[in-house]
């Protein structure tokens, strides 16, 4: 159950735009802001089941964009790529330091502060 809230998180964070206004309220209630069904029906003067149907109907959608585009795979695999890059970075700056070679020390420093810059702009 986590991991479904987790990854439909996820989706909505890549995709949620692209929903209509009434299924972006809605999800952002349910998936970000944690209301309950019968709340957000309150909220929105829908009934719960029309809430239901209407998270359905966008998890749906947030899948089929993700099936379409792939960008949240996508992106989950840069970050990982980013981050063997990152260690392999720390080693040759690691190493670099045993040669006390400047050149190699400035250069490692240099890729490693290019890739945090990535990592924050993710």
């Amino acid at each position: 159950m986590i991991e479904k809230i987790v990854e439909v998180g996820n989706l909505f964070n890549f995709y949620g735009r692209l929903l209509t206004d009434r299924q972006y309220i809605v999800m952002e209630l349910y998936y970000i802001y944690d209301y309950s069904l019968a709340e957000i029906g309150e909220e929105l003067d829908i009934s719960r089941q029309a809430v239901y149907d209407t998270i359905k109907r966008s998890e749906q959608k947030l899948y089929e964009f993700e099936n379409t585009l792939n960008l949240l795979e996508k992106f989950n695999l840069n970050k990982r790529d980013i981050e063997k890059l990152a260690l392999v970075v720390k080693e040759i700056e690691n190493e670099a330091e045993n040669t006390e070679n400047p050149i190699i020390i400035e250069k490692t420093q240099e890729l490693r502060e290019l890739i945090f810059k990535i990592i924050e702009n993710s």
